[in-house]
């Protein structure tokens, strides 16, 4: 073999090696964690899919400030991290993968300890897609005075995409219901999981809708760690009302050890719909379904439980006091410092956690609100 000839072979094998070596550039475009400069937020910020909410103290203003962004290896955001911005108004940011072929647009809202909305209606939902577009689910928002969306409820609507058992808003366990008491409300409705659940040993998925965070970045081993309940709340909570209705589902059933639904005689379904007010700590800046109502949970303040929940075709009225644990008091310092938060918390089958309930349990709910104190009542 003539030397020309070597050299390109070699030429060629040492262009196959580079091509073998090189790494393929990310596609993904997710915002990591958000920080501010100083010491200016009140707790941790809240990233969902497409919405960073950063809560700070009530004396920041808002006018300038410079949100620092962390994103996935590679990724570009725009503007870019460190940008001086008016968060009098929701601002817009895009982030690139580093492939280039991928973006995604988020809504950065500032908002301060005593932003909180009181009454829920459940009249505004968004339609979010799973599976690469192949479903649709209900997202539920509130909207507040200024007319702008003003607070994001969450549910286990995306993880139970993964069971492949829904395609449209109306086949997911929560979604909008048009018989509301006073035009439209939250439909929960306890749902099968198909043959995916039944091998994971979770045959059931409870219809859930809360006041905080669903976390899917391990919800399938770990579900109860996946909720995160509650949000800050510098109001002393007094009642809890709303109404609902409620259908048990015709068999209430049990997974066993191969996570087949067994059936459980005499066992009537019922369903959870309550509210908690508790402290925000380090460490535990919100509630899980291991802890929600844990009665050796020390930072829990006050609940307010529905004590007669029943089945009944006609909207039920309720309205019950927040009740303190025992020795509890709200401290009106955390309370100026917004280290309290509330949690609301409402599901189609009260053991749905444990994967148990009665398939086709339905739960709806309206017109829920938090009547709150001034904080020279509280206590």
């Amino acid at each position: 073999m003539k030397f020309s000839e070597l050299a390109i072979v070699f030429c060629a094998a040492t262009m196959t090696m580079s091509c073998i070596r090189q790494e393929p550039l990310n596609a993904e475009c997710d915002i990591v964690s958000v920080s501010l400069p100083g010491d200016v937020l009140n707790r941790q910020p809240l990233i969902e899919n497409n919405k960073v909410t950063l809560i700070v103290k009530n004396d920041v203003s808002l006018i300038a400030l410079a949100p620092e962004f962390e994103l996935t290896p590679g990724a570009t955001i725009e503007p870019a991290s460190g940008t001086v911005r008016n968060f009098l108004v929701p601002q817009t940011y895009t982030v690139t993968s580093q492939d280039g072929e991928w973006s995604k647009e988020y809504t950065v809202v500032v908002e301060r300890n005593n932003t909180i909305n009181l009454n829920y209606s459940f009249e505004h939902v968004k339609v979010a897609t799973a599976l690469g577009g192949a479903c649709q689910y209900d997202v539920f928002y509130e909207v507040g005075p200024s007319g702008k969306e003003s607070m994001e409820w969450a549910s286990a609507n995306q993880a139970y995409a993964l069971s492949f058992q829904a395609s449209t808003p109306n086949t997911f366990p929560t979604y909008q219901g048009e018989d509301g008491v006073d035009g439209k409300c939250a439909v929960l409705v306890t749902r099968s999981t198909g043959s995916w659940g039944q091998r994971l040993g979770k045959p059931l998925a409870s219809g859930n809708l809360f006041i905080g965070k669903f976390d899917m970045s391990d919800a399938v081993n770990h579900p109860l760690e996946a909720t995160h309940f509650g949000t800050l709340f510098s109001n002393i909570p007094s009642q809890f009302s709303g109404y609902y209705k409620y259908t048990p589902g015709e068999t209430y059933c049990e997974p066993d050890a191969d996570g087949n639904l067994v059936a459980v005689p005499g066992k009537i379904d019922s369903f959870s719909l309550y509210a908690v007010l508790y402290e925000s700590v380090p460490g535990q800046e919100w509630l899980d379904g291991n802890n929600v109502l844990a009665e050796d949970n020390p930072y829990i303040i006050s609940t307010a439980i529905i004590p007669d929940r029943h089945a009944s075709e006609e909207w039920v009225e309720f309205s019950v006091p927040f009740i303190y644990r025992p020795g509890k008091t709200i401290d009106p310092e955390k309370l100026k410092a917004g280290k309290y938060s509330l949690a609301v918390v409402m599901g189609s089958s009260q053991e749905g956690d444990r994967f148990c309930g009665a398939i086709g349990s339905t739960l709806k709910v309206d017109e829920v609100s938090i009547t709150c104190l001034s904080d020279t009542e509280g206590n």
